[in-house]
């Protein structure tokens, strides 16, 4: 994978293209960032940049380094993953030692430590040590979610490249281009912090349905068409009750959309599939009633994750909306 093909991270790029183009690599990163933000995939592609035998300052992918790192198997790159809860010392120990090996080739060493904020005391400590005094040249990754967590004095030796979430636009430009359905990456991406989640959501079935349940019961309730039956037969019977956090998630999406259309900004609406009815339905409440329609979910949500009955809360929620009532203001 060459850097052009992660999404994104367009400062984390340069700064890693540079240093490789003016042969001034660290001894030492820290990727730190959200989940989902291409932390891994940036790891794994600078290793194969800097092992990379046709390019200066990316990836060819086809050289036989890249494809020894692509399929894991490039014997002076070195990965670590917690085992089970954290990064354990021996861990650390058992890297050391391969280090003392002579090296395969002529080339650096390199090691990823993902999950680096999990290690231990004793296993961060041990590792300090070996970035003071390493036994052969090398390289280290260390990938996180909260570099603020690592040992200040590992933070100080080591160089930080931050990576920040994608914007919603730009989760929806990757995935539609990988051939996901539209109006399920366009709701997805609304719901969650990364790409990975993004893709993984869109790709559930269980997503679908219960975007095609929100649909079906927001339209017959503003509408005014009998809705506790629907509940019954679109969220209980399917078990989308199961999934009743999602399904009021989604709803808000629904509510800021119906907002944006009586706002005159239809080019913000996440169902675009829905517009034409939107528009058309949009002003049978005002704005401000529909602001009061997303408190309440809001509140709904809160109810039912201190238990209670989800089909009761949901049966209140709808028939304010089908009843036309003005919860704000």
């Amino acid at each position: 994978m060459s850097f052009q093909q992660i999404p994104g991270q367009t400062r984390a790029k340069q700064l890693l293209q540079n240093s490789l183009r003016q042969g001034k690599v660290s001894h030492a990163y820290i990727f730190a960032g959200p989940s989902g933000t291409g932390r891994r995939q940036m790891a794994r592609t600078f290793a194969q940049a800097m092992y990379c035998e046709t390019l200066v300052d990316d990836a060819c992918g086809t050289c036989l380094s890249c494809r020894k790192v692509e399929h894991g198997n490039h014997p002076e790159l070195f990965l670590v993953e917690p085992d089970g809860a954290s990064i354990k010392i021996d861990q650390i120990r058992q890297l050391q030692q391969q280090f003392a090996y002579r090296s395969a080739g002529a080339g650096t060493k390199i090691y990823i430590i993902h999950e680096a904020d999990r290690m231990t005391v004793q296993a961060a400590n041990s590792l300090l040590k070996f970035l003071e005094e390493p036994l052969s040249p090398a390289v280290a990754i260390l990938v996180t979610e909260n570099g603020q967590a690592l040992l200040p004095t590992i933070q100080s030796r080591s160089q930080w490249v931050t990576f920040t979430p994608m914007q919603p636009e730009e989760m929806e430009k990757a995935l539609t281009g990988e051939g996901l359905p539209p109006d399920l990456v366009r709701c997805a991406v609304q719901l969650t912090s990364g790409l990975e989640s993004a893709r993984t959501l869109s790709q559930l079935n269980e997503f679908a349905e219960t975007r095609n349940a929100v649909l079906q019961l927001m339209k017959e309730a503003v509408s005014k068409l009998p809705i506790i039956g629907s509940i019954q037969q679109k969220v209980i019977k399917t078990g989308v009750n199961d999934r009743v956090e999602l399904l009021l998630d989604m709803i808000i999406l629904w509510l800021k959309d119906m907002i944006h259309v009586c706002t005159g900004k239809k080019e913000r609406v996440v169902f675009q599939d829905q517009l034409d009815w939107m528009s058309s339905h949009a002003f049978s409440r005002s704005a401000g009633t529909w602001v009061g329609y997303m408190e309440k979910t809001v509140e709904s949500r809160k109810r039912i994750r201190a238990n209670a009955n989800a089909q009761l809360v949901l049966e209140q929620l709808f028939i304010a909306v089908q009843q036309g009532e003005r919860l704000s203001g």
